[in-house]
């Protein structure tokens, strides 16, 4: 039986898990629920978790995530310990705007007055992005060279890279905020996301985890979702349509599964 003793986890807030208590660093809206943490426990691993939410494959390879003047996350993968015995990563969908462009749309729709509207705003002047051929292919090479760059950190480990959840299906119209159309514009951003991550895996040595695939009966709408709902609340907005703790319960059950195999 495989033995796992230190797992870094990378990613932005699909591994956070903003909006789940208890929070264990506020700053990066890192859960110590969320599933790297869960995964550990399971494991009876240690964790170095470098997760922060709305990071990008920039932000994961090389480039520092500022948020303010005096505070500034390093790149990710600069931290991934060289004898980790596993890496986990999750990330991209902040490449192709997708979280962000739900948030935006979702305020928009249900309180114009809000002062998040014209911040989010400032990025999407031209609506909901469309996930051009171009910007997909940007988004998988960020993503193969975060995962070249932690081979090379770590040459020993397993890299899992954990695709996002489902958060959207044809039926969600009832249970977000988003008009049809709006709805069939994130349904094209969210399967532009998964076919980064495998193509992502197929150029690599890292393993695809489809935690797509895993929570496809659980989106928005469903009977038992794996996301979090639109949270009309400046507190806690930012964990809107991200996963719930059953959702990155499940992501660790099955990372588990995955190891142990």
């Amino acid at each position: 039986m495989n033995t796992y003793r230190l797992i870094a986890a990378l990613g932005s807030s699909f591994a956070a898990g903003p909006g789940i208590e208890p929070i264990e660093e506020a700053a990066a809206m890192r859960s110590s629920r969320n599933y790297a943490h869960q995964l550990t426990t399971l494991l009876g691993a240690e964790l170095v978790d470098l997760t922060v939410s709305g990071a990008t494959t920039a932000n994961v390879l090389d480039t520092p995530q500022q948020f303010s003047e005096q505070l500034v996350f390093p790149p990710q993968a600069d931290g991934v310990p060289a004898d980790a015995d596993v890496v986990t990563i999750t990330a991209g969908g902040n490449d192709l705007q997708f979280a962000g462009a739900m948030l935006y749309t979702a305020w928009l729709s249900a309180d114009p007055s809000s002062p998040l509207v014209p911040m989010l705003g400032a990025m999407f002047s031209g609506g909901i992005p469309f996930p051009t051929e171009e910007a997909v292919e940007q988004a998988t090479a960020g993503l193969v060279r975060v995962i070249e760059k932690v081979h090379t950190r770590a040459p020993d480990a397993r890299i899992l890279l954990v695709d996002y959840l489902t958060v959207l299906d044809d039926e969600s119209v009832t249970a977000t905020p988003f008009t049809a159309g709006e709805l069939a514009q994130f349904l094209v951003i969210q399967n532009a996301i998964g076919r980064v991550f495998e193509t992502a895996a197929d150029r690599t040595v890292a393993e695809l985890v489809r935690a797509s695939a895993l929570s496809v009966d659980h989106a928005l709408g469903s009977a038992e979702p794996w996301v979090q709902p639109f949270h009309q609340d400046m507190m806690t907005t930012a964990g809107s349509f991200h996963p719930n703790e059953a959702g990155m319960t499940a992501i660790a059950l099955e990372l588990q599964r995955v190891l142990e195999a």
